[in-house]
């Protein structure tokens, strides 16, 4: 079997969702809820991860974005908006690099130009070895919490914890290398496509200086800030992650 998950809901221009390192297409269910109202939402999980997690997984982020264009084409879809979350803020970067102006317009949230980042809470090869030494259950349990600003205690915590249930060892590892191998600071400047960079202030994954990257070198962009927000600013503050999104692709 290998199909991957999608989820296609609603009618109307379409609006693909990527998410991102650990995630699922459940993660988006507040933004599959409010856009299917006006817009075909199409959220697929990346293989190995969430409703996907029996699919081989991948080891480079072109080859995500590539699979990801697999299933718009099979949707016979031409142009659509695009979002994509942490790790699949840099899967969009490699779509709208092969796709150009086949993406109507482009939404790279919580993520940045490159894989491996100065100043994350860890380095990339300091999670994998993590993981190896402390297993995949305890690694689970303690990266998402950062990425809320009230950790577990967040109400929307326990979508983490469905998404990352059956993710292997392998695939938590490929995604790892696939981020810390990647680098797109390059290609920012052939991004043409108009573009909003969301971010968290308390994003301890993502620093400033990312998204402030992407906006300086992405011509027709802009940045929108959430205050008192970690990582997951479309759980934590779903209804106006919302707007903002809808008010950007109107």
């Amino acid at each position: 079997m290998n199909k991957i998950y999608v989820d296609d809901v609603g009618k109307g221009f379409p609006l693909v969702l990527v998410h991102g390192y650990l995630g699922s297409s459940e993660m988006w269910c507040n933004q599959k809820e409010y856009f299917s109202k006006f817009c075909r939402v199409i959220a697929p999980a990346i293989p190995g991860f969430g409703e996907s997690s029996d699919i081989k997984s991948l080891n480079t982020i072109e080859g995500m974005a590539l699979k990801i264009i697999e299933i718009i084409d099979e949707k016979k879809i031409e142009k659509f908006n695009l979002m994509g979350h942490s790790m699949g803020g840099m899967i969009v970067q490699e779509m709208t690099k092969i796709l150009g102006n086949r993406i109507n317009k482009l939404i790279c949230f919580a993520t940045s130009s490159i894989g491996e980042i100065p100043g994350r809470f860890e380095t990339m090869d300091e999670t994998r070895e993590k993981i190896k030494q402390d297993g995949i259950e305890m690694t689970f349990s303690r990266v998402p919490k950062k990425w809320f600003v009230k950790g577990d205690k967040d109400k929307n915590y326990y979508l983490c914890e469905n998404a990352v249930k059956n993710v292997s060892f392998e695939s938590a590892d490929n995604a790892l290398i696939a981020m810390k191998n990647w680098v797109g600071v390059d290609n920012l400047k052939n991004i043409e496509n108009e573009t909003l960079i969301v971010w968290g202030d308390k994003d301890t994954s993502y620093n400033f200086d990312q998204v402030n990257t992407l906006n300086k070198e992405i011509k027709n962009s802009r940045l929108e800030i959430f205050n008192d927000c970690s990582h997951n600013v479309h759980l934590e503050k779903p209804n106006e992650f919302n707007v903002l999104i809808e008010n950007f692709l109107n």
